[in-house]
């Protein structure tokens, strides 16, 4: 009689023998805990091996009995946790039993215990047990996957209990010597590793009609999701539309449609969102899409319900984004259209009857999803039809008007609010859709007078606490915003029945009204939104003005002022991020259309000094503004008047027009690559001011440009030629020469007379440094004989001898200066000063007989005084009562 110490008696003696036969190999034990030996912590060994060997084997007598003994052991010896290091050893003892089940039902309970301890700890007996048994671990991990294909809802049940149960991790019961727990997200990371998310998906095809089981695999499933790398995985499996086929299966508990959204929730938002669109944009999973949204709609009343009728929502609003769902094949689109207007818009339809949403968040919640549906929706071409049949355009005009505070309303006031700018936006996306519906429901004249209580001084607290709402808190920002953004849309149409309506209904003088009411009432808070509103309120204006003389006419001056008022933006501002730069680009734009080919405004325009404003806007160097700008100028210069405006215009450091045009065309040069000397100047032969060398360089290059262009062209045509080995006739081919010949004639002349430009510039240069260097060296000469004239100032002044002989070289310098053969008749005018004691030159002293003495004056009269004071009488002229006239004075002044 085989007994269990008889058993273990005789399994000791072989491992003891085995141990000592055996050098190279050790085979792994467990210690089986007993209650005399616990305190010490002594392990009584195990042979797995054996137990692994005994299930191996077959056709035996009392073998099964033996087998679930050794397997009912070892799931007492591992109440406490599984070793890492055995976990190989007691998965394949798991398999085993598992492949005995078919034949051996017994084997149910086997498996079922095994299983069940792989909700206890992993144990380590080292640190590096972790990475070292990882491989072992996850593909032991993933065998509880395929375990799933047993065909018995107990064992099913446990193994999905044994994965929830990884995300649950609790301490070992008992503590064993010289073991610790596993980290408590390892078990998570090896079921990633093992790829049990696969499996877990694979078995809902074997769940067809097991209830409990499907909810036991969707939790399990939900769990996993978590995971990005389970998300994907799951992904590749087709889970996405292998759950949501399912979503309509019978459940009275409501877990299946919970824990299937779940899950779907979070392989989109952790997988690839496009491939997982993918697999449900399928007619199947949208019909079961529709039929629990519709169920829920109709018939769900509590809390979770409308929660979960709006996470559907959410999903199918996703898919919808995929144009090649077919939304509209499976009717979807219509019911979607039915509840989103059915409040605003009275239907019979039965789907409806009798429904009515209440003011809770939820409903709020679907109600604004509703709105967003429809504008994903209608960039599907086929749902026009749809959008027209279900009246959509009127149900969203509903919110399209002041408050009315004698109505009752279904919403609170903040919740209307944020519906009727949910609803205008909404109307932005489908009203250029359905023009004649909008035309049909006095769309125009609906907004504009909506426009006209957002700038009236009625009092309103908005709550402004939504996307939409955002700067609109205690004002109508948010209003006017969306309403224009909505006439944007239409006016950019470009459809003339839309805006002649609106240009009839006086929007131009309105619109221009509105934006000087904002100018006079800044408001620095809501910065932004207001830049906004302005630049769409100039856009509107230039999509109305645009070829219509008339419109730009009533623009006139008053347009004019607020595009100036623009144009004198602080620079600096440019580069705040608010929208300054948006609006910079819609005032540009509203020169061209609403100002360029109206004369009046033209003139207006210039004499503001709007082209100076103009030419400051592109000295700031800003490509994003120069094609714009360039432009506008082009098109200014028809005007006469324009062009003493641009040649009067001055930027900083007396920089002029012609200066700046052509360094923004050596920029644009150079961004293009194109090859120049190291001097790169030109000269025209135009009259430009305030042009520089290297400026006359590039203006040259200017005059040629077409030329070059041509010869470039040719070129290119000439290489393709030989490149595919073509010969021209020859009157082709002679052409083809000339052409050539003349471009690169064109390219010689202009570098040759570049070449003089740059040699004549040399030339210049050096005689300018010259007549520097002339100029430098005359003040040193002029100070050096000034300097020696001092000197012998001074030499004189101290030294007799000195004094004396500067007199003699006087004298003898005056000797040899007088003519010595007197003419006949000669009168001699004596110029030497008797008894002067002094070297210094002095003037000669002329005595005039033919005048009068009166008007001399004497040598005392200051000339030029008396002359500039002369009296009729003499004034002091007749002070000097006469002068001697003596052949040599014997006293005169030096002068």
């Amino acid at each position: 009689m085989w007994t269990e110490e008889a058993a273990a008696t005789a399994e000791a003696r072989e491992s003891g023998i085995r141990n000592k036969s055996s050098s190279s190999s050790q085979i792994p034990v467990v210690g089986v805990v007993t209650e005399d030996n616990e305190a010490q912590g002594v392990f009584k060994p195990m042979d797995l091996n054996r137990v692994i060997k005994l299930l191996e084997e077959t056709d035996k007598d009392g073998l099964e009995e033996k087998q679930l003994k050794f397997v009912k052991k070892l799931v007492q010896c591992f109440q406490n946790g599984l070793p890492l290091r055995d976990l190989a050893q007691i998965f394949k003892i798991l398999n085993l039993c598992a492949g005995k089940i078919k034949k051996q039902p017994r084997f149910v309970e086997s498996a079922y215990d095994i299983i069940k301890l792989c909700s206890l700890p992993f144990l380590k007996k080292k640190v590096s047990d972790e990475i070292t048994y990882a491989e072992d671990t996850a593909n032991s991990i993933a065998l509880l996957g395929d375990l799933m294909k047993i065909p018995s809802s107990e064992l099913r049940i446990q193994i999905c209990k044994c994965i929830v149960d990884f995300y649950h991790a609790e301490p070992p019961k008992k503590h064993i010597p010289g073991y610790q727990q596993a980290s408590s997200s390892y078990k998570i990371q090896m079921a990633e590793v093992g790829g049990l998310a696969k499996t877990m998906v694979q078995s809902i095809t074997l769940l067809e009609h097991q209830l409990v089981e499907k909810l036991w695999v969707l939790k399990v499933l939900q769990h996993l999701s978590t995971s990005e790398v389970n998300c994907t995985i799951m992904m590749k499996a087709q889970a996405a539309s292998g759950i949501c086929t399912h979503l309509n299966d019978p459940d009275p508990s409501g877990q299946l449609l919970f824990r299937s959204s779940e899950i779907l929730w979070n392989l989109l938002e952790k997988s690839s969102k496009e491939e997982v669109i993918q697999q449900l944009s399928n007619l199947e999973c949208l019909l079961a899409l529709k039929e629990v949204f519709t169920n829920l709609f109709m018939r769900g009343f509590s809390h979770y319900d409308r929660q979960l009728r709006n996470d559907i929502l959410v999903i199918t609003t996703i898919i919808a984004q995929n144009p090649e769902a077919p939304m509209i094949e499976c009717g979807f689109t219509k019911d979607l259209i039915l509840f989103a207007t059915f409040n605003e818009v009275k239907s019979q339809n039965l789907l409806v009857k009798g429904l009515k949403l209440s003011n809770s968040y939820e409903d709020f919640e679907l109600k604004k999803l509703l709105f967003n549906v429809i504008v994903i929706l209608c960039k599907d071409l086929p749902t026009v039809q749809l959008l027209i049949d279900g009246k959509v355009i009127l149900a969203l005009f509903t919110y399209v008007k002041k408050p009315e505070k004698q109505k009752i309303m279904d919403w609170s006031a903040a919740q209307h609010e944020e519906l009727q700018l949910h609803a205008i936006a909404t109307l932005s996306s489908v009203a250029p859709l359905l023009i004649e519906e909008y035309m049909s429901c006095q769309g125009n004249a609906r907004v504009l007078a909506f426009l006209e209580w957002c700038e009236s001084e009625d009092p309103f607290f908005s709550h402004g606490n939504s996307f939409h709402g955002t700067g609109g808190r205690g004002n109508k920002f948010a209003q006017m915003r969306y309403s224009l953004r909505l006439l944007r849309a239409m006016v950019y149409l470009e459809d003339e029945t839309v805006n002649t309506d609106l240009c009839e209904k006086g929007t131009i003088q309105q619109m221009i009204g509105i934006f000087k009411n904002i100018i006079s009432k800044p408001n620095e808070k809501e910065e932004a939104i207001v830049l906004e509103i302005q630049s769409d309120i100039l856009l509107i204006l230039s999509g109305l003005c645009e070829n219509h003389i008339q419109r730009k006419e009533i623009f006139g001056t008053e347009g004019v002022d607020i595009v100036l008022h623009v144009m004198k933006t602080d620079p600096r501002k440019l580069q705040s991020g608010l929208g300054y730069n948006l609006l910079l680009f819609s005032t540009l734009d509203s020169i061209w259309c609403c100002i360029l080919g109206c004369y009046p405004s033209e003139d207006y325009f210039l004499e503001k000094e709007g082209i100076f404003l103009l030419l400051d806007v592109l000295a700031l160097n800003q490509k994003k503004f120069c094609n714009l700008i360039l432009g506008i100028m082009v098109e200014f210069c028809d005007n006469p008047k324009t062009a003493a405006h641009v040649n009067a215009w001055q930027g900083k450091k007396d920089q002029t027009a012609a200066s700046l045009l052509i360094k923004l065309w050596r920029k644009e040069e150079k961004e293009l690559g194109v090859k120049r000397d190291k001097n790169g100047k030109i000269i025209d032969f135009e009259n430009l001011p305030g042009l520089s060398a290297e400026d006359f360089v590039t203006l040259c290059i200017i005059h040629r440009y077409l030329d070059f262009k041509i010869g470039e062209i040719w070129n290119e045509i000439y290489e393709e030629i030989k490149l595919e080995k073509l010969r021209p006739v020859t009157i082709d081919k002679k052409a083809l020469e000339a052409i050539t010949t003349a471009s690169e004639n064109v390219g010689k002349m202009v570098a040759s007379l570049q070449s003089e430009i740059i040699e004549s510039q040399a030339r210049q240069d050096v005689q300018n440094e010259q007549k520097v260097y002339a100029k430098i060296q005359a003040t040193h000469k002029q100070r050096e004989l000034a300097n020696k004239s001092w000197e012998n100032f001074l030499a004189r002044t101290s030294n007799a001898k000195t004094l004396k002989k500067a007199k003699r070289l006087q004298e003898k310098a005056i000797e040899a200066s007088r003519y010595h053969k007197r003419p006949q008749n000669a009168v001699f005018h004596g110029t030497d000063i008797k008894g002067l004691n002094t070297t210094v030159p002095s003037g000669g002293v002329v005595t005039v007989e033919s005048t009068p003495a009166r008007l001399v004056g004497g040598p005392l009269a200051d000339t030029d005084i008396a002359l500039k004071k002369l009296p009729i009488r003499g004034g002091a002229l007749q002070r000097v009562k006469a002068v001697e006239i003596v052949d040599a004075p014997k006293k005169s002044i030096p002068t």
